[in-house]
């Protein structure tokens, strides 16, 4: 990325469908941000909300979904625990595959990170493919580039085979 600051900096994927105890998802996000700060992450960077249809199953409630680059000190798998307890304390309960859902927090990237383990694999397999990440992700960090393709979020933005109909709200 051009910004220096972006260069070891983790990319946190936020999404929500159901809005919990929130007036709205916009709502829940915007408290799931500030909560990460709390958490004595230092966010660098928070894209807007963008809507996309729920997936795979549309018929489901649409997602609200954005991104934040975020600065830490832990290690990825203490970051991913965090934001597990995150998801928790916002109401997210274990369910089926895909379910709608309060509160979704994924570790998409760790600076240029390349690791695979039973509980974490970075960067994330299939966010590239996610308009509703890499749209978010180009929106504040254009140049970012992919640890293992090298493409930039801008560039991935032109590819992506999900949530094509993901849209800046």
């Amino acid at each position: 990325m051009t910004d220096p600051d972006y260069g070891e900096a983790a990319v946190v994927a936020l999404g929500a469908n159901l809005p919990g105890r929130f007036a709205s998802c916009s709502l829940l996000l915007d408290a799931a941000v500030a909560r990460l700060a709390q958490e004595g992450l230092r966010v660098l960077a928070c894209s807007g909300w963008w809507q996309s249809a729920a997936w795979p199953d549309p018929s489901q409630p649409s997602y609200l979904n954005g991104v934040a680059l975020v600065e830490t000190g832990r290690p990825p798998q203490d970051l991913l625990d965090l934001l597990r307890g995150v998801e928790r304390d916002f109401g997210r309960t274990e369910g089926f595959r895909n379910a709608p859902r309060t509160l979704d927090l994924d570790l998409i990237a760790f600076g240029q990170c390349v690791m695979e383990t039973p509980d974490l694999i970075l960067p994330h397999p299939r966010a590239a493919q996610r308009l509703f990440v890499v749209g978010p992700l180009a929106q504040i960090a254009p140049a970012w580039r992919h640890p293992v393709t090298g493409d930039t979020a801008a560039d991935m933005t032109q590819y992506t085979t999900v949530g094509r109909d993901a849209v800046p709200v």
